[in-house]
């Protein structure tokens, strides 16, 4: 069986996130901001979906997906267009070698979700 998973990510403003990840380098797949609530988006590889999540709060948002890649070092470049700092939300968390044997970088999107983006360490 060839798979993979997708996460489906909640978002308080569908439009503010798609812009937040177009200008990340994301092409749009689908958006509907009418009637849906939804939005897929893709670089590389990666797809993110989200729905339209009205009581969203930002700061306790739970949700998350992990992101496996070969270059984890190259992730700051995707998201350096976004100018985001390394503290509160949203944030960028720059490559660092873990205990747990893998190298990752952190980004906390406008919505509070976690994309954790991880290499294994040798």
């Amino acid at each position: 069986m060839n798979a993979r998973a997708v996460p489906i990510l909640p978002a308080l403003s569908i439009t503010e996130t798609r812009d937040f990840y177009v200008k990340a380098g994301f092409q749009v797949r689908f958006f509907d901001d009418a009637h849906y609530g939804y939005l897929i988006v893709e670089r590389d590889g990666i797809e993110l979906q989200f729905f339209r999540h009205n009581t969203l709060n930002p700061l306790t948002n739970d949700h998350g997906a992990y992101v496996r890649c070969d270059e984890v070092d190259a992730v700051p470049e995707i998201f350096a267009p976004l100018g985001l700092p390394d503290h509160g939300v949203p944030r960028f968390t720059a490559p660092e070698d873990r205990p747990w044997r893998m190298r990752e970088a952190y980004l906390v999107d406008l919505n509070g979700n976690l994309l954790r983006f991880g290499q294994p360490i040798g």
